[in-house]
């Protein structure tokens, strides 16, 4: 093996230094307890909660009137997509290892079943991750968000006709652009049937540009964000933050709407009930609207608000939310019903009811976004850095002491920074930061700067034994970059993870921490797809040929220049790509005569071909038609790669 130098040291004599604990007893990568200080924390929280008067508790049983005699949801092939009553387990006190904030929110977030709003409306929760509201119209059922997948849509629409006498559904609403709230959809349109579907302007391109675009890094980390890998139990997972749990590998759909809510104030008269909307773009979603009904004096209002303070930056990654514009709609909702509303419903959770429960629960959410909002803005601009405000920005205690302002879903840490983020960017204004080494490379440095991996560990084990897993996590961390063999350092990096996360009053932050501890200790890692075959195919021309740029690895395509000429017979349309640079450029509706390579299909060939990989001949012989120079085009599809769903995230 040849000796490359490394910064004065060679690759060799570091990785001999570094190369030390890699015999660990199994019982060494196996969960653990409670730790004391996590035990210490646990009740330092349990003092500091504000007082519980039952309220919440008694919102999640009103109106009950059945639950699903299936408990288990599954697929075709008999899969388990979703299991109702998953949090039946959650009973009496916290245990240890759950941060009792979160413990009292899962004993609510459970709630299943169907229940009555208000006269002429229900809602169906426990049967997925999201809410289905459904509405007595003159011919059938308006169902508002026909939930995540066509299995647990049919399950929810089942229970409905049972307990309240079978009818067609007259009409669909989508609430936003999130497939928990669309993808159920054909579950619902029965044969000679033809619903309207209503839903807010560019739903479609909004959903497909979140998860399809960024789909494979976002599903990645969904899969850590909902505790995927997490077994649940008091030492696993607990609940979503927002949702008891993930449908898992279900059936997403998507149908296009046939009717568009543009603005504020628009009503619309569905299936004889009254409807009117309110626009609230650059929220929760990009595009997301509400609703109210003004006969039944009820408001739903997707995720605007909810049952916990909800994400400006999302864990998973997404597009920043405007806070500020969030805490504004939220301040027009309550101009606008205010003192008209008597029940309101959301997406996720549980509803509230009465007026004046409902005003005062919606100014306090709004004043919580707004807080983060301005608060942030106003230490940035006097010079202090997302590390710096997330540490010292905390609620006034008209705020924190309502429920539904805790961070189950959201944190006032995380969501800090997205507001900067949103201004100013990810940069915290420091040189030393403008060119930081990536983690191997920092990792090693800082390994050798403290002395070799003993001492790195020596210094975590002493941190871990006073409590302080934040800086342990943070300097085993740079060791298991340094040095991803190192079974010692990522056993205890696991156990650091892991009472961070016995900790979090954050679902969210517990299942990252578990599921990273889960990684670490040999987990599988799991990958929640997003992108499926409809929302693929109702993916306009543009955002599909960007999804292609996308993919493009300049390395394997070198200095090479073409133009290919692509006919996507399902849209009827052609567009050129050209490539030079490195760089393929995409124009939609533009033809040449003499293209490098002319290739024709419909969506499903061409997504076979550029996104699924499959061979070229195989494409071919189910219909797709392709001219020109075969070598270049090979050298293209070589080029264009499908990345990995299961990249690397807790080491190199």
């Amino acid at each position: 093996m040849q000796s490359v130098k490394f910064s004065g040291v060679s690759t060799i004599a570091l990785l001999s230094f570094l190369a030390i604990g890699n015999c660990v007893a199994a019982d060494e990568m196996q969960p653990k307890p409670a730790s004391s200080a996590t035990i210490a924390e646990q009740a330092k929280m349990r003092a500091s909660l504000p007082p519980d008067n039952g309220q919440d508790e008694e919102f999640t049983r009103r109106g009950f009137i059945a639950t699903p005699k299936e408990r288990q949801i599954r697929g075709a092939d008999g899969h388990l997509i979703w299991q109702i009553g998953s949090l039946e387990w959650v009973k009496g006190e916290a245990p240890p290892s759950v941060n009792p904030s979160l413990w009292r929110h899962a004993k609510l977030i459970g709630s299943n079943g169907l229940f009555k709003i208000a006269d002429g409306v229900w809602q169906v929760r426990g049967v997925d991750a999201s809410n289905m509201l459904v509405v007595n119209g003159k011919t059938g059922w308006i169902v508002v968000d026909p939930l995540m997948t066509a299995e647990t849509a049919t399950v929810a629409i089942n229970l409905v006709n049972e307990q309240l006498g079978k009818r067609p559904v007259s009409a669909i609403i989508y609430g936003h652009s999130h497939p928990d709230h669309f993808g159920g959809v054909r579950a619902l349109i029965t044969p000679g049937t033809n619903p309207a579907i209503i839903a807010p302007e560019k739903l479609v391109t909004e959903a497909v540009a979140e998860n399809v675009i960024a789909g494979n890094a976002m599903s990645r980390r969904a899969s850590y964000q909902f505790g995927m890998e997490v077994t649940p139990g008091p030492l696993g997972y607990v609940t979503g933050g927002i949702v008891e749990a993930s449908a898992i590998g279900g059936t997403v759909t998507l149908v296009p709407p046939t009717d568009s809510i543009r603005s504020t104030g628009e009503t619309r008269e569905i299936d004889g009930v009254k409807f009117e909307f309110q626009m609230v773009p650059e929220t929760e979603a990009p595009s997301e609207m509400n609703l109210y009904l003004p006969e039944q004096r009820t408001l739903y209002v997707s995720e605007d608000t909810t049952c916990t303070m909800h994400n400006v930056q999302t864990p998973r990654g997404a597009l920043v939310r405007d806070a500020n514009k969030w805490a504004g709609y939220v301040t027009e909702q309550i101009a606008l019903y205010g003192d008209k509303v008597e029940s309101l419903v959301t997406g996720h959770c549980w509803p509230r009811f009465g007026n004046a429960v409902i005003k005062n629960y919606l100014g306090l959410q709004r004043d919580n976004y707004k807080f983060i909002h301005d608060q942030t803005v106003r230490r940035m601009n006097n010079g202090e850095t997302p590390l710096e405000i997330a540490e010292e920005l905390k609620l006034p205690p008209a705020i924190a002491n309502e429920w539904s302002n805790r961070g189950y879903y959201g944190t006032v840490r995380h969501n800090a920074k997205g507001v900067y983020q949103r201004y100013i960017g990810w940069w915290d204004g420091i040189p030393a930061h403008l060119n930081l080494y990536p983690p191997v490379e920092q990792g090693k440095r800082y390994v050798r700067a403290m002395g070799g991996a003993n001492a790195v560990i020596r210094e975590a084990k002493s941190a871990m034994g006073k409590g302080d897993y934040r800086w342990s996590a943070d300097i085993l961390n740079h060791l298991v970059f340094a040095d991803p063999a190192n079974k010692k350092a990522k056993a205890l990096l696991a156990d650091s993870y892991e009472q961070m996360g016995y900790q979090a009053e954050s679902a969210v932050w517990r299942n990252y921490y578990l599921t990273g501890a889960g990684e670490l200790r040999g987990t599988t890692p799991m990958h929640m797809a997003l992108a499926s075959p409809d929302l693929i195919g109702a993916m306009p021309v543009q955002s599909f040929l960007d999804l292609i740029s996308t993919r493009l690895n300049p390395d394997k395509i070198g200095d090479r220049k073409m133009t290919l000429l692509m006919e996507d017979t399902d849209a009827g349309v052609r567009s050129l790509l050209s490539l030079q640079n490195a760089v393929l450029v995409s124009e939609v509706g533009k033809s040449i005569d003499a293209p490098t390579v002319s290739v024709s299909g419909n969506r499903k060939l061409l997504m076979g071909l550029f996104v699924a990989k499959q061979p070229l001949e195989k494409m071919e012989s189910a219909g797709l038609k392709v001219s020109g120079d075969r070598d270049a085009f090979a050298a293209l599809l070589a080029a264009i790669e499908r990345p990995p769903t299961d990249f690397a995230i807790i080491a190199p």
